[in-house]
């Protein structure tokens, strides 16, 4: 059975996508890839993003860290010092932390949820042999000692009938 060859990733031209469903699919692939990468950054760099996009189909949808409402504030009264009050700067920097924290919880179960994938695709490759082919049909040189007596035993009490 040939395995089908995928073409892999291909140089797409950059315009807009004159069809409406692949229009619609590449922008939710893209803007979770986008909003992946910028939670990284705030993860990896400790900054304050916003994102806010408009759908094909003119809906709304934003990403911020800690969230969109205070970053977007800040950038519009080009206020760089966001908290004077020491309560509530306090409450943010718990706020942060615990966000942080939480995202870094995500990334290492996200790693784990990829190392346990591929070990089930690995598991399933398995399965999938071991199915092709039972132990007496593999080449004799490959069983195991006790698979070996086993098939002695078998092939003695076949001639026996």
């Amino acid at each position: 059975m040939a395995k089908k060859s995928s073409m892999g990733r291909q140089k797409i031209k950059i315009s807009k996508i004159e069809v409406k469903n692949h229009l619609q699919v590449t922008f939710s692939k893209r803007r979770s890839g986008l909003f992946k990468k910028a939670s990284e950054l705030c993860i990896l760099c400790g900054v304050e993003v916003a994102i806010v996009v408009f759908s094909p189909a003119r809906k709304k949808i934003s990403f911020g860290h800690p969230n969109v409402e205070s970053i977007i504030d800040r950038f519009l009264s080009k206020n760089h010092n966001p908290i004077s009050n020491s309560s509530l700067h306090l409450v943010d920097a718990h706020r942060n932390a615990s966000v942080q924290e939480l995202n870094l919880q995500l990334t290492q179960i996200l790693s784990e949820l990829e190392i346990e994938k591929k070990r089930g695709e690995s598991l399933d490759q398995m399965r999938k042999t071991s199915q092709n082919q039972y132990w007496w049909e593999a080449p004799i040189m490959q069983l195991a000692l006790h698979e070996l007596e086993q098939l002695k035993d078998s092939m003695e009490d076949l001639k026996r009938m």
